[in-house]
């Protein structure tokens, strides 16, 4: 995981986006209403951009395109994916309890997505559940979390902290807590923000597991830069380039960030080499089954669509 501390989710979004798509399956399509989104700055929120009634009507447009992976069958294959890609397996509603120091700088990572105590969504997430469950087993443990916040530091977590965790896991509260603040900081934002920029389901997806392993910021190293980066080389969907030239480029910027990191486990570029890049090869921007990938040199398979239900 090389994540770094998550202060928001800016965006940097181009000035007019016209949605093709004339089949109505994989791209977004919102060919009825090509009207300019509202201005951003660099480092504005396009949802939080414009006026009262642009942002509202910028939100109705969005909810009028297809699902792509939000749909429950296709957001289940994005969480099988980023599982086979952060913990080498397809059972990723076996990853709740989990929680470990991977030495990546970021403190202790946990959770069904990687919850980083450094990194400022794992407090996110155990104040959302002590909100509505303040006698839960890691609420002792806020204070520490804020003082450790954007550090690796464990002081006023160990030794107590992972077995808190691991309690608090048993609850389903704190696994559905897990999967609302998953959504809200990478799952939502990653798919909205792909379909203003016209891409597919594939694209969605290239896009979600780049905000989970980048983490949502502007710098260089993070989602948002690695973006502007790629759209420096070519131009998205929305603005009228070609689809898989401009994920080719996202996808060589996501791969230069990892190849910099310090450990060689995060070195491994594999959830690219030979799992996104393969499906964008084959053409498989809707991400249809039956998929075949491998990531840390190990084969994964999903050989019928899943439904997506718990």
């Amino acid at each position: 995981m090389t994540r770094f501390f998550l202060i928001g989710a800016p965006v940097a979004v181009a000035a007019a986006v016209i949605f093709g798509g004339g089949d109505g399956s994989v791209r977004p399509a919102d060919a009825a209403d090509v009207s300019p989104l509202p201005q951003a700055t660099p480092s504005g929120d396009p949802l939080k951009a414009g006026t009262v009634d642009e942002r509202k009507a910028l939100e109705a447009r969005i909810a009028k395109m297809p699902p792509g992976l939000a749909a429950p069958g296709k957001k289940e294959i994005a969480a099988r994916l980023v599982a086979s890609a952060d913990n080498s397996t397809l059972d990723w509603r076996g990853e709740y309890d989990d929680i470990e120091d991977i030495g990546d700088g970021n403190g202790y990572t946990a959770g069904v997505i990687g919850f980083c105590s450094g990194t400022n969504d794992m407090l996110q997430l155990v104040e959302y559940y002590t909100e509505e469950h303040p006698d839960n087993p890691l609420a002792e443990y806020l204070p520490a979390l804020r003082e450790v916040d954007g550090t690796d530091s464990h002081e006023g977590l160990d030794p107590g902290f992972t077995g808190a965790w691991k309690k608090a896991a048993e609850d389903p509260a704190f696994r559905e807590a897990q999967d609302v603040i998953r959504d809200r900081i990478y799952f939502d934002p990653a798919v909205r923000l792909a379909k203003m920029d016209g891409l597919s389901t594939l694209g969605q997806f290239i896009y979600y597991d780049a905000m989970v392993l980048h983490g949502p910021g502007v710098g260089p190293d993070e989602f948002y830069g690695i973006r502007a980066t790629a759209m420096k080389k070519a131009d998205t969907a929305a603005a009228g380039g070609d689809e898989k030239a401009y994920l080719n480029a996202f996808l060589d910027a996501s791969r230069a960030v990892i190849q910099a990191q310090k450990t060689e486990r995060e070195r491994d570029t594999s959830r690219i080499d030979t799992a996104q890049r393969v499906f964008l090869r084959d053409g498989n921007m809707d991400l249809a089954v039956p998929l075949t990938w491998q990531t840390y040199g190990e084969t994964f398979r999903i050989t019928t669509q899943p439904d997506g239900r718990p």
